[in-house]
């Protein structure tokens, strides 16, 4: 339980230190042109300074992986964003899963009751489990990387279905995040009405759409197969 230990610490200390208080959108509308002029003048360092920070929040299952996200919109803008958040996402997806791994052992412990829970499903379709598990932004990423390493997951469909299904949530994520940014060099209020704002409203219709998608998907194919049971 050693690695899996040591990542939760180094989240608790993360959160607790307020370093990702430097991240909402009031403290880097302050301070924008400063960190325009270091993206200028470091664009290597700062991004894997990026990657680095995003990978840290992810493997340890921190609630603020997302504002790192959003930062990384604000930053970079959401094509450069997406890409380099996607290698941070992986890898702390990654790292949180092997930790993960190594602390359950064979599998032969007793899971929690709601990996439990989805193990009937995984065992049934592993492949569309998997990946509609990491398509429904509404459940924590941590959490679905920790289940997914209970359920011994393959490392391949892990990896695969990490990379396509938070690439798809991030695209919508940095726009908000970029969004954000031009919402706010309109208008120097921090506040709800940022998000009737077109290019923040777009991206959060858009994450809502994604969350609705894999029910609408799951009650089609649950019609389909209901309808192909003799006697039905």
């Amino acid at each position: 339980m050693l690695p899996l230990l040591l990542l939760l610490l180094a989240g608790i200390v993360l959160f607790a230190s307020g370093s990702l208080n430097r991240l909402s959108p009031h403290a880097l509308m302050a301070h924008q042109s400063q960190l325009h002029a270091q993206i200028a003048a470091h664009p290597w360092l700062t991004r894997l300074a990026y990657i680095g920070l995003l990978t840290l929040t992810v493997s340890t299952g921190i609630p603020g992986t997302i504002v790192v996200i959003f930062a990384g919109g604000f930053a970079f803008g959401v094509v450069d964003a997406t890409l380099i958040s996607s290698v941070g996402l992986t890898l702390g997806s990654l790292i949180l899963y092997l930790a993960s791994r190594y602390a359950f052992g064979a599998g032969s412990r007793q899971p929690p009751a709601v990996v439990a829970k989805l193990h009937h499903g995984f065992e049934r379709h592993p492949v569309s489990y998997t990946l509609f598990l990491r398509f429904f932004p509404m459940v924590p990423f941590g959490a679905v990387t920790v289940g997914l390493a209970w359920l011994r997951c393959p490392l391949w469909l892990f990896l695969g279905a990490s990379w396509l299904g938070g690439t798809v949530m991030l695209i919508f994520e940095t726009s908000v995040g970029a969004g954000l940014g031009d919402a706010l060099s309109q208008s120097t209020t921090l506040g709800a009405g940022l998000l009737m704002h077109r290019e923040v409203l777009l991206p959060l219709g858009g994450l809502a759409l994604l969350a609705l998608l894999p029910l609408l998907i799951e009650r089609i194919t649950r019609r389909r197969r209901q309808a192909a049971r003799p006697g039905d």
